[in-house]
């Protein structure tokens, strides 16, 4: 093994092990010897860099791994985050559509992601589908929830999340199953379950939205939420009976 090989695998254990200054000053002796770059190496100086709050060089460095991997997809969303944190946001949208499109040039590119990067696209995802609903845009804070999903198909918060687009376009049925969904996948995420109850409720399906929220209530006996939901469906049930009379 030469030496630029095992200063290498040092740099990438200090690294692991979050020794980044020792990490940073073997990487920048390896990149001394590489003319062209290596994007590995530039990748994880942005990294420390962005760690040590210097976020325009990082971003210099990300680039710089991009440019001679212009399919690192970590890079990419790693230059994305460093963007966000500057407030840097068209630039960041940028990156990031074009690293999802990266990712989907052939149709097995989702499976074939490493499970953290699907983790990190996911939550981009998420991110652009919250700031698309903030706008009032429903169609296409729904596409951005459903790609999340389909990279991470367990992440309650996004079916969530999917599930209130949903009501808010009036698709009951549909947000219902939504719900139910991440209900399913973790029984006692909370938010799930309320928004589930209010789906109900405006379904008018008080009893069902009663249920939802007595249960909300056994695993957060505290919330102030779920109480005023459960009042208001009481009150009603009320006036249900007293009007059949």
């Amino acid at each position: 093994m030469s030496d630029f090989e095992k200063n290498y695998q040092l740099a990438q254990q200090y690294f692991e092990e979050q020794k980044y200054l020792e990490a940073e000053n073997l990487y920048l002796k390896l990149l001394n010897l590489m003319p062209d770059g290596c994007a590995d190496i530039c990748n994880h100086l942005g990294f420390i860099k962005h760690q040590a709050g210097d976020l325009e060089e990082a971003i210099t460095y990300f680039k710089r791994a991009l440019k001679i991997n212009p399919h690192y997809t970590e890079a990419a969303l790693n230059l994305v985050i460093a963007y966000n944190d500057t407030q840097q946001y068209e630039a960041a949208s940028s990156v990031f559509l074009q690293a999802a499109a990266e990712a989907r040039r052939d149709a097995g590119a989702v499976e074939k992601i490493d499970p953290f990067l699907k983790g990190k696209l996911a939550n981009e995802h998420f991110k652009l589908g919250n700031t698309y609903f903030e706008l009032g845009l429903l169609d296409e804070a729904e596409a951005q929830y459903r790609k999340a999903l389909s990279m991470c198909p367990n992440f309650v918060d996004v079916m969530t999340r999917l599930g209130i687009t949903l009501r808010e376009k009036k698709l009951f049925t549909e947000a219902i199953d939504t719900f139910r969904m991440a209900k399913d996948t973790k029984p006692s995420y909370t938010p799930a379950l309320i928004h589930l109850g209010i789906t109900y409720y405006a379904s008018g399906f008080v009893d069902l939205a009663l249920k939802e929220w007595e249960a909300v209530r056994q695993i957060d006996p505290e919330g102030k939420e779920v109480n005023v939901y459960l009042a208001l469906a009481k009150k009603r049930i009320v006036a249900q009976e007293e009007a059949s009379e």
